[in-house]
C-alpha cells in the first residue's frame, strides 16, 4: 500500500506562484509515474505533470511553460512548481502514483485558489 500526503496549497493573486509538494510513504518501491492532477468545480479530473523514475515527464498543453514537475527518486516526493498562475488554474490538485502493474495511489488533494 502507499500513501501520499500533499501540502502547499492556498490563495494566490494572479500572476502569483505556489509550489506542491507530495511525499509518498509505504510501498514506495513499486511507484513508476508520480503526478498531479487537477479537478476544478463541475469539471473532470485532468492531468497537470507526471515523470517517470528516469525522468520523463509529461504536461498539460495549458501548464506548460508556466508549471514544472520535479521528483526526488530518493525521498520519494514530487513537487509542483507553478508561476504565472491564472483564474482557471482554481483546482483541488491531487498527487498521484501509479506503478508498472496498473495499481493507482492518490492524494487526498489540496485547494489551489487563484484570485484578487
Amino acid at each position: 500500500q502507499v500513501e501520499l500526503v500533499e501540502s502547499g496549497g492556498g490563495l494566490v493573486q494572479p500572476g502569483g506562484s505556489l509550489r506542491l509538494s507530495c511525499a509518498a510513504s509505504g510501498s514506495i518501491f513499486a511507484i513508476y509515474n508520480m503526478g498531479w492532477y487537477r479537478q476544478a468545480p463541475g469539471k473532470q479530473r485532468e492531468l497537470v505533470a507526471a515523470m517517470t523514475t528516469g525522468g520523463t515527464t509529461n504536461y498539460a498543453d495549458s501548464v506548460k511553460d508556466r508549471f514544472t514537475i520535479s521528483r526526488d527518486n530518493a525521498k520519494m516526493t514530487v513537487s509542483l512548481q507553478m508561476d504565472s498562475l491564472k483564474p482557471e488554474d482554481t483546482a483541488v490538485y491531487y498527487c498521484h502514483g501509479a506503478t508498472l502493474t496498473g495499481a493507482d495511489y492518490w492524494g487526498k488533494g489540496t485547494l489551489v485558489t487563484v484570485s484578487s
